[in-house]
């Protein structure tokens, strides 16, 4: 029997098929995708209808793929960016573009919350989070100051993955883990905030799809679409949930003590918790896992993006500039890169730029300035993981996910930046095999514990230990890159 895992991303929709009884992936496709062009800065959206396009395409890939076994075909589940905001009509038609996870536009939208629910200490004892630039619920009442018609007409409201669900099943839900990121639930509770909902407009309470367990089977596929792609009816879909969420699942990332850092255009670093971890300072997001657990997690805005930039500039490929990088020594002779491309969602610094510092004459070459990029953006995670650490979550191990974790140099430095053992994935697709998994575990073919043991295979060749010299040399370099943020932060130069 076969379960699909979607992996639907911002720059692609990436669908693998997992032979149950093999644990092997035995047909995968992909599909790329761009943000809609001409912008204002800080606005970064999308059709969901690429995204349906690039499921059906990559769907039908690997039905095709899979041959006259297509109709062993039992389940699916799906990965999806968190955050993005999806607004539906009373025809179940989308309304305007995708608001993204990635979207800074909203942050006068946040700063109202702030002022009305006693800044980020009284939204955190409210529910649990800060409310961030990136969240979906700003993202509505962004949507209710600046296109009022628009928001007149909205009757639904879904995540990205929720969106993808509805149109692979029929059926509106949310489930705990992608809804924690939406700035509007209590994680403590699991339930939404009515103060916060009502801040936006009390009409909300309508457009929000039934909650649930991330553990419930979401529904079944649509018959027209078992039709079409020759499959049986009684398929399911499980809840799904956010990339983040399944790529914890993906990774076996489901008890304490094992951290996954995903190094995508942007880097998560998460853990699994058996209860709410709540950081005073907003920094560390108290998610919802997708397993009815808790997923304490730091999200940075900044690293292949960044590590992509410094290539371009030089015009290498991936072996030269990973060759370039090898051959300067940890600490890139003193130069630091912060890292905020992008801005930044970790610090909080939405409007933040990328800095060079300590240059001289003996560390300028474009190989000090690409290793300072690719340490600048491990630093940037280990912000996130000092706070971990600070807040009782010590992890033994760290699992590497994400385009950057195929990079030899990098795996290194990230041990020794984290400083503890990393290890990557023997395969690349953590948030598709999350999906996969879960859509076995929603079929009742065991334990999360029993699956991601059978389906989720390290590779050991990858396995790195950290150098004690450059673990201190880096502890020191964090200390001056959070330095280097604080002063231009507080100059307002950043």
């Amino acid at each position: 029997m076969f379960y699909i895992g979607i992996d639907s991303g911002t720059q692609s929709t990436k669908s693998v098929v997992l032979d149950f009884e093999t644990g092997e992936i035995v047909a995968q496709s992909s599909k790329p995708y761009g943000l809609i062009e001409g912008l204002p800065a800080g606005h970064l959206e999308q059709h969901p209808a690429d995204w349906i396009d690039a499921v059906q395409s990559t769907i039908l890939d690997c039905l095709n793929q899979l041959g006259d076994r297509k109709g062993e075909l039992r389940g699916i589940g799906v990965s999806g960016q968190q955050h993005g905001l999806v607004v539906l009509d009373e025809n179940d038609e989308v309304i305007r573009p995708a608001k993204l996870w990635c979207d800074t536009s909203t942050t006068e939208q946040c700063q109202q919350f702030a002022d009305a629910f006693g800044g980020v200490d009284g939204l955190i004892e409210k529910a649990g989070n800060a409310i961030m630039p990136g969240y979906t619920i700003p993202k509505l009442l962004w949507l209710k100051q600046n296109e009022p018609d628009h928001f007149s007409r909205v009757k639904t409201i879904l995540l990205p993955h929720d969106y993808i669900n509805f149109w692979l099943s029929g059926v509106k839900r949310m489930e705990f883990g992608d809804a924690s990121g939406t700035g509007i639930l209590n994680v403590r509770t699991r339930e939404w905030d009515a103060e916060l909902i009502n801040f936006v407009d009390s009409s909300v309470h309508e457009m929000l799809p039934t909650l649930g367990s991330s553990n419930e089977v979401h529904g079944t596929l649509r018959p027209e679409l078992a039709s079409e792609w020759g499959v049986d009816s009684s398929v399911i879909v499980s809840a799904g949930g956010g990339d983040n969420m399944m790529g914890a699942i993906g990774t076996g990332n489901i008890a304490d003590g094992v951290i996954t850092a995903s190094f995508g255009t942007s880097g998560t670093l998460y853990g699994c918790a058996e209860k709410p971890i709540i950081d005073p300072n907003g920094e560390i997001a108290a998610f919802c896992d997708s397993t009815d657990r808790w997923l304490p997690l730091v999200c940075t805005m900044n690293v292949t993006v960044v590590t992509e930039q410094v290539r371009n500039w030089f015009g290498w490929d991936h072996s030269e500039m990973e060759a370039q990088i090898q051959s300067v020594p940890a600490g890139a002779g003193g130069v630091s890169f912060l890292p905020y491309l992008n801005g930044e969602r970790t610090p909080n610094l939405p409007n933040g730029s990328g800095v060079l510092h300590g240059l001289s004459g003996s560390s300028g070459s474009p190989a000090h300035l690409a290793r300072a990029a690719m340490e600048g953006a491990t630093l940037g995670l280990a912000y996130g993981l000092r706070r971990f650490d600070e807040l009782g979550l010590s992890p033994s191990e760290i699992r590497l996910t994400g385009g950057g974790s195929k990079s030899a140099v990098w795996r290194q430095i990230s041990a020794d930046v984290f400083g503890v053992p990393v290890v990557g994935l023997a395969t690349a697709e953590g948030a598709g095999l999350g999906g996969a998994i879960q859509a076995a575990f929603a079929d009742g073919k065991g334990s999360y514990e029993d699956l991601c043991g059978r389906f989720v295979a390290l590779e050991e060749s990858t396995r790195c230990l950290p150098n004690a010299d450059n673990v201190g040399l880096y502890r020191e370099k964090l200390d001056r890159q959070i330095a280097l943020t604080t002063c231009l932060k507080e100059a307002d130069l950043l």
